[in-house]
């Protein structure tokens, strides 16, 4: 059953014969790093294969030299495979070079294109309006043979760059201005990451996309909305490049935009560039690898996707139905450890030698296990979780009030020693007899319960607290300007000796604080863990 407009198309098709299998594909541009908004992308197209049982290609649009890097191609490929898909065929828009020169040559014998010497700018002046028909240039109606000969002398790098183009021949009056006879080729040299020195003429993204797709079969080309006004130029190019049919049919869908996220590859890069971040992989970047090592599992970006869905109208979708579904996914698969921000010591006085106690490693997972934890007489808790003078209906520990340390035991508070300020420094509790967790029998009852750590046994670790990276929006604010120089806080953190088994990528519920994420930097010897998503939220996502 179709769950969208394009699954809607696609079921259609079927049934009226036009296709045996779906083939789509996914064509990045190697320029940059891929971010959530492509995730969309890769979850629609390689979606389509998985329900219909057919064939997603991995195509990289390298018809820009100047712009492109291996660095991002392996990026890209590692990404996507990270997400969980598989492409079937790999491309690069430059394996069809050839039949891209063909198709023009084929485009000027029909009389549909011509050389032309106009500069981008006099090409500008003259397009017209949507109200005023273009300009047509003096070189539009230059005979079939003379273009073929310019045509190959541009390829064979007679001229220099930027003083001929080759323009489709369409209509210079039409109401979609992207039909006034667009530029095909340019000439540019630029040494290209495949093709070496091959070529100083390259094509036009308009004019390869439509190529590389029929020469892949592909059935149904999957685009987002600003190419919406370009698919009768799409559609004019295969019907005209004598491509065999049935011809690929392009489909547009809703960008993917995320409130307070600015997903421009443009703006990303200035920030690697200027140094505002740590590289395209710093936690607090909305690109894939970012949010890889951030600790944002694939399969909550996938449902993400999902949930979101896929529509014919730009929207907006708010930062924490993300959140939720990240939330929701690590609530089940990741372990609970005990951290502590801000340590505050506490004595046990009635409490003599140490033991190692059993503590749930994750209550939601399929099969709960247990770890060990040290408890000796002297241990850490958060200093949030005392008051001197507590609030009305304060569950926490208080002078002569009671809190269930967790896994442990219940412990009363007898005295709260403070320095010359008045700031609490330590605390002298006492254990309530027989109220070791899981064999209470105490008769004690509290609402409290709290994390801890061993002071005489636990690990120092650096701890990353993320927020958004740009500041509110005033409308006229240049958007780096925005960077919010306190979108990253370290914090040393006292911690359980379980995460010194860790691995770069584990993820742990820091018990009552949020979602951690051990990452691949170690400063001073000291392990670090990036804040992925905070515990609770009133937001909650449709399913």
């Amino acid at each position: 059953m179709a769950e969208n407009f394009i699954e809607e198309i696609i079921e259609n098709d079927f049934a009226e014969g036009k296709i045996e299998q779906t083939i789509t594909r996914f064509p990045p541009e190697p320029n940059g790093y891929l971010h959530i908004g492509h995730a969309k992308s890769l979850c629609l197209n390689f979606g389509v294969k998985a329900k219909y049982n057919g064939r997603c290609n991995l195509r990289y649009d390298d018809t820009n030299p100047t712009k492109e890097s291996e660095e991002y191609v392996d990026a890209i490929e590692q990404d996507i495979k990270w997400l969980g898909f598989e492409w079937d065929e790999l491309h690069f828009a430059s394996d069809y070079f050839d039949t891209m020169y063909s198709c023009a040559v084929t485009l000027i014998k029909k009389g549909l294109a011509y050389v032309d010497d106009m500069t981008a700018e006099e090409i500008n002046a003259t397009r017209g309006t949507f109200t005023t028909p273009g300009i047509e240039s003096k070189n539009r109606n230059r005979p079939i043979e003379e273009s073929l000969s310019l045509f190959e002398d541009m390829k064979n790098g007679k001229f220099q760059d930027g003083t001929m183009i080759l323009r489709a021949k369409i209509d210079m009056a039409s109401p979609n201005l992207n039909m006034r006879d667009p530029v095909i080729y340019r000439v540019l040299r630029a040494n290209h990451q495949h093709t070496g020195d091959k070529w100083c003429i390259y094509p036009m993204y308009d004019f390869a996309h439509p190529i590389e797709d029929a020469s892949e079969r592909i059935t149904h080309s999957l685009c987002t909305l600003e190419f919406e006004d370009h698919r009768p130029l799409y559609n004019w190019y295969v019907e005209n490049c004598d491509f065999e049919k049935p011809l690929p049919r392009q489909i547009e869908f809703a960008w993917l935009n995320i409130e307070g996220t600015v997903l421009s590859k443009r703006f990303l890069k200035r920030l690697v560039e200027e140094g505002k971040v740590m590289g395209w992989d710093d936690p607090r970047m909305p690109t894939l690898c970012g949010m890889r090592r951030r600790g944002i599992p694939a399969d909550a970006i996938k449902d993400f996707c999902h949930r979101v869905g896929i529509a014919k109208a730009n929207s907006t979708v708010e930062a924490e139905y993300l959140d939720s579904c990240v939330r929701e996914n690590l609530n089940q698969t990741a372990n609970r450890v005990m951290a502590v921000f801000d340590p505050l010591k506490v004595v046990l006085t009635n409490y003599e030698g140490k033991e190692d106690l059993d503590v749930e490693d994750n209550p939601n997972a399929e099969v709960v296990t247990t770890r060990k934890v040290s408890f000796s007489k002297e241990i850490y808790i958060d200093r949030s979780d005392f008051a001197l003078v507590p609030p009305p209906k304060y569950h926490r520990l208080k002078v002569d009030g009671y809190v269930r340390l967790k896994g442990a035991y219940i412990i009363h508070c007898d005295e709260a020693v403070t320095d010359e300020s008045g700031k609490v420094v330590q605390l002298n509790c006492s254990v309530v007899e027989n109220s070791k967790s899981g064999s209470d029998t105490s008769g004690v009852k509290v609402k409290g319960v709290i994390q801890w750590v061993d002071a005489n046994n636990y690990t120092k670790i650096l701890v990353r607290e993320l927020s958004n990276m740009l500041i509110e929006d005033d409308g006229e604010t240049d958007l780096l300007d925005r960077f919010n120089p306190d979108s990253l806080k370290e914090i040393s953190v006292c911690a359980e000796k379980a995460l010194e088994n860790a691995q770069v990528g584990d993820k742990f519920q820091f018990m009552r604080m949020g979602y951690y994420c051990k990452d691949k930097d170690v400063q001073n010897g000291v392990d670090v863990y990036n804040s992925v998503v905070g515990l609770k939220a009133s937001f909650k996502p449709q399913k």
